[in-house]
């Protein structure tokens, strides 16, 4: 009876070390999954790029999910894919660093503008394996960062600074976009679209801006008033011309027809007066004057 009972406290004692022994093991599972990465989720919009310590070869997982790995060998990078923008601003809280972040260019007049630019890109997914080997993962501020300061300088440059806050805005994001687009592309980055969204000058520059538009003001006020002046010195030249050739016809009439000087004076005499003494004591009806005058 004895060794019955010795049997069983034997079997049950190697039960739980058999237990003890599964749950050693389960911890030990549990570390090496999560301690030694031996897979990888990538997310929707992720790409991973896996990097193989003993070969060194890259490999990028084709689309989104869970990945196992070689513990030890392979590390992984997850780039994210998705498009993305870029922000450079005077606005302390509107850019992708704090505080004033505008960038300053000189034009080719040689006037300073502070400019508000935004850049959309994403990396090339098909290339990303020589993004990763080339550049890594910090492409942000060794590429894009770089490049737009330097291509955005480099073609305001081009430009006088009334195009480039006015007449030309569009033509010079343009060439920003296209001239990003192509450093970039070197660089394994898509460049999808670049908004030029505010131009400033220096105060010296806007002061200079807005005494020119006084001043043009005051010129056109001026051009004005002169204009008016002209006109009429014009109007009394007319006019004393015209006065002088009505006097010449007139003295041209009295001088072939004297008759016509009693003529013009009766008609200045009120309408009451039928008749004067002349001079020479003799009666002037002017009756008979004006029917002799009509006929």
């Amino acid at each position: 009876m004895e060794n019955i009972k010795k049997v069983f406290k034997e079997g049950g004692d190697m039960t739980k070390n058999i237990g003890k022994y599964i749950l050693a093991g389960v911890i030990v599972l549990f570390l090496l999954v999560f301690m030694l990465k031996i897979y990888v989720i990538v997310d929707p919009g992720e790409r991973a790029v896996i990097f193989n310590k003993a070969t060194g070869n890259l490999r990028v997982t084709p689309n989104e999910g869970f990945y196992f790995l070689v513990p030890l060998v392979e590390e992984p990078t997850v780039y994210d894919v998705k498009a993305k923008t870029y922000t450079m601003s005077i606005m302390a809280l509107e850019g992708e660093i704090r505080g004033d972040d505008s960038l300053q260019a000189l034009t080719s007049d040689g006037q300073t503008v502070l400019l508000d630019i935004s850049v959309r890109y994403h990396p090339d997914i098909d290339n990303l394996d020589k993004l990763h080997r080339r550049i890594g993962i910090d492409f942000v501020n060794k590429i894009i960062r770089p490049q737009v300061r330097s291509t955005v300088r480099m073609i305001v440059s081009e430009y006088p600074v009334l195009d480039v806050y006015s007449g030309k805005r569009m033509r010079i994001q343009s060439e920003i976009n296209k001239g990003l687009g192509d450093s970039f592309k070197k660089s394994f980055i898509i460049c999808d679209e670049v908004l030029l969204r505010n131009v400033q000058f220096s105060k010296d520059f806007q002061q200079a801006i807005e005494n020119k538009q006084i001043a043009q003001q005051d010129a056109q006020r001026m051009k004005y008033v002169l204009e008016k002046q002209e006109l009429e010195k014009r109007r009394k030249i007319i006019e004393a011309e015209g006065e002088a050739e009505s006097l010449r016809l007139k003295g041209k009439a009295l001088a072939d027809n004297p008759a016509l000087i009693q003529y013009e004076y009766v008609k200045l005499l009120a309408p009451s007066i039928q008749a004067i003494v002349t001079d020479q004591n003799t009666i002037f009806n002017f009756s008979d004057f004006i029917k002799d005058k009509k006929k």
